[in-house]
């Protein structure tokens, strides 16, 4: 990841159109989903290149979210951003809570058991309900591997250090 894309955080993208005002219907990566109206500005990302939008109005619709933005003030002009990745600068979210992590903050630390063995990187998290789960990929002879490890810490995530890129498990690399 390159310097100017740890500067960004993801959080959605432009998925459809909502009535002919400019409206656009929004899938969020936030929980819940319309904590993305709490950001503004937002950036889309169009032909590669980041465009500012401040957001205008926004709200929770059926089962998504719905919003208008800045300079977007009707259906055609709203079209044009359909597929566009919604982000945010990093500095932009309020600082996490000691012992409190965003998922974005942990994709590619390298994850180490208690005995040093390294099991991978971190390629993803997921949420099931219960607890978070790092998704660990790592490449070995019979190609590539990937481990599901709850994050669950004091009892199996033992320490995460984001300066120095590791996550330290007590979890056994032959699981």
């Amino acid at each position: 990841m390159s310097t100017d894309d740890q500067q960004w955080v993801s959080l959605g993208k432009v998925s459809g159109l909502f009535g002919v005002k400019g409206w656009m219907k929004i899938f969020s990566n936030t929980q819940p989903r319309e904590n993305i109206l709490n950001y503004s500005p937002w950036f889309l990302k169009r032909k590669g290149k980041w465009q500012e939008f401040k957001l205008v109005a926004g709200k929770a619709h059926s089962k998504g979210v719905i919003a208008q933005l800045s300079g977007c003030d009707d259906r055609d002009q709203a079209a044009e951003l359909i597929g566009s990745e919604i982000a945010i600068k990093r500095e932009q979210l309020p600082k996490a809570a000691p012992g409190e992590y965003y998922w974005n903050d942990l994709l590619g630390l390298k994850v180490i058991n208690i005995e040093g063995i390294d099991l991978g990187h971190v390629a993803s998290m997921l949420e099931t309900g219960a607890n978070d789960v790092i998704v660990v990929e790592s490449s070995g002879d019979k190609g590539k591997l990937e481990r599901l490890i709850p994050f669950v810490t004091d009892d199996i995530v033992l320490e995460v250090n984001i300066d120095e890129g590791f996550v330290k498990v007590d979890w056994d690399a032959d699981f």
